[in-house]
């Protein structure tokens, strides 16, 4: 169905477009008219047509400005301007508006058929696009809970790729690279810092999650996690590094709105923890601080900012350059550690040089928890008395040179113990793979045949793999198995049948079509021209 509008001053004119369309048309159109400008304006914001064919010279109003009005209040009215005035000015302006067809009257019918048809077609792909737009709004809510979780479950737990990272927020639209956590937390009712029957509200959150969720992000601008026992979780990206008063208030008061309204929604009771400003890939401390928050007062919600808790810092203390060197170690990036450990030490030459022992503390204080982490990653074997030296040493060095060689080479050590240990363990995962790849290729096995051998996750061991190798799983197995298949073919008479189920292939036109594609040739052609050589 189209709804179409005519507007023209003449009955006649009307009558007769109204005709026209009727008899070709049927019942395919709705058709409304108007004779003055008002009039058309009025009509078409209660008829909303899809297709106008209008008249430039009208009463009051005339037919170019009717339609800038029209226009403003629906973009997608398709105009067809029908006049006796061929004047140029009238024809830029609707131009100037999208008219379709400028027409001088008077119009025969087959004109006006086909320029309706043309209109039809436009509307048409419209509603195809605005349909298929519906379709992946509808996908993406789906889908768009899924990848915010897969972000917030990735920062929380750090299991992850920095790669995997960049899709989830790419994918989320996200390029703030600050943010703070949040936390909501139900119960069936408060009791102090504690909530009650914790496990019947995470069950009564799950089944309402979708409706938590749209609430929560009425009041909050943030990406949601699921509901974990009786706790969801929150990131709400932010561009500045630092959160001003101001807006730590307005979170706050709106944050207590929310637990007001999930409360009177829902019938259980909720409090809204909120972390400090962090980088991204320290949400896990924002989230632990809005936890902690909520453990140290009994209100519905607590900031972390306003608790005393937590360590301050001086005012130019590099929180960042600290926090930095250590994720750096702890990823065995060797350049990277050894690089932010010589900036921070640039900081504390420029600050403290004259303060050498605060100075060796500090470096003695550095080296030890990256060897700790480097200890927890199983990249150094922990001896009580091997650190006996640490302090005789730093203790007899002179000058800022020799203690910065001396803390940069205890960081340098410790990321490269954890760089090694990463390196034997993928090595050695890899190894083990194509040894059972090798064995196994006859058979019928997969990825996740390999990866439980190995005892990974198919995930991981699926990345693993192509790091170390160049190839994924499917390459690799297949440049095996044509290997094979060419050395059956050379040194053996065994039918393609038989080659193909001694390789690991059950259908050999699927075989063929693989030899084919790795080697350019079928296997008959590659028999045939080793027999002619």
């Amino acid at each position: 169905m189209y709804k179409v509008m005519l507007a023209d001053d003449e009955g006649i004119v009307i009558d007769s477009l109204k005709f026209i369309i009727e008899k070709e048309f049927g019942d395919e159109c709705l058709i409304e008219s108007a004779k003055t400008g008002r009039s058309v304006i009025e009509l078409a914001e209660r008829f909303r047509p899809d297709i106008a064919f209008m008249d430039i010279q009208m009463p009051g109003i005339n037919g170019i400005e009717a339609m800038k009005e029209i226009r403003e209040a629906n973009r997608r009215t398709v105009f067809i301007i029908m006049s006796a005035y061929d004047k140029f000015d009238y024809a830029r302006e609707a131009i100037n508006l999208g008219v379709l067809e400028y027409l001088n009257k008077p119009v025969d019918r087959e004109k006006i058929i086909q320029v309706l048809r043309r209109a039809m077609e436009i509307i048409d792909r419209e509603r195809e696009k605005r349909s298929q737009e519906l379709i992946v709004r509808e996908k993406m809510e789906t889908v768009v809970p899924i990848i915010e979780n897969g972000l917030i479950q990735s920062l929380l737990f750090r299991e992850y790729f920095e790669d995997d990272i960049d899709n989830f927020k790419n994918l989320l639209g996200i390029t703030e690279t600050y943010g703070y956590m949040a936390v909501l937390v139900f119960g069936e009712e408060q009791q102090g810092n504690h909530m009650t029957n914790a496990v019947g509200a995470s069950i009564r959150a799950q089944n309402s999650y979708k409706e938590i969720r749209e609430i929560t992000r009425g009041y909050l601008p943030c990406i949601m996690g699921s509901v974990m026992a009786n706790k969801i979780a929150m990131l709400i990206p932010c561009k500045e590094s630092k959160m001003d008063y101001n807006e730590r208030i307005a979170i706050i008061e709106k944050a207590r709105e929310l637990a007001r309204k999930l409360k009177a929604r829902f019938e259980v009771s909720f409090r809204v923890g909120i972390g400090s400003v962090k980088p991204q890939n320290q949400s896990i401390e924002s989230y632990n601080e809005a936890l902690n928050a909520l453990i140290y007062t009994n209100g519905k919600v607590a900031h972390v900012d306003d608790m005393p808790i937590g360590c301050e810092y001086e005012d130019n203390y590099p929180v960042d350059s600290e926090k930095l060197l250590f994720d750096l170690t702890e990823k065995g990036n060797v350049n990277g550690a050894v690089a932010e450990a010589n900036h921070y030490f640039d900081w504390m030459e420029e600050n403290y040089s004259q303060f050498p022992m605060e100075v060796k503390l500090k470096s003695l204080e550095f080296a030890l928890w990256a060897e700790h982490i480097a200890y927890e990653s199983g990249g150094m074997t922990y001896r009580f008395r091997d650190r006996q030296d640490y302090l005789p040493t730093l203790m007899a060095l002179e000058g800022m040179d020799s203690i910065r060689a001396w803390f940069v080479d205890k960081i340098a050590n410790a990321s490269r113990n954890i760089s090694v240990k990463k390196e034997e363990q993928s090595v050695s995962v890899v190894d083990r793979a194509k040894q059972y790849i090798q064995k196994n290729y006859a058979r019928d096995i997969s990825l996740d045949d390999v990866s439980r051998e190995v005892q990974i996750s198919p995930y991981y061991f699926s990345k693993l793999f192509k790091e170390e190798t160049g190839e994924n799983f499917v390459e690799y197995v297949t440049q095996i198995r044509m290997a094979q298949a060419k050395e059956l073919l050379d040194t053996t008479d065994l039918s393609m049948k038989e080659i193909c189920g001694r390789i690991g292939y059950s259908d050999p036109n699927y075989f063929s079509r693989t030899f084919k594609k790795n080697t350019g040739v079928t296997p008959t052609e590659y028999k045939e021209g080793r027999l002619g050589e």
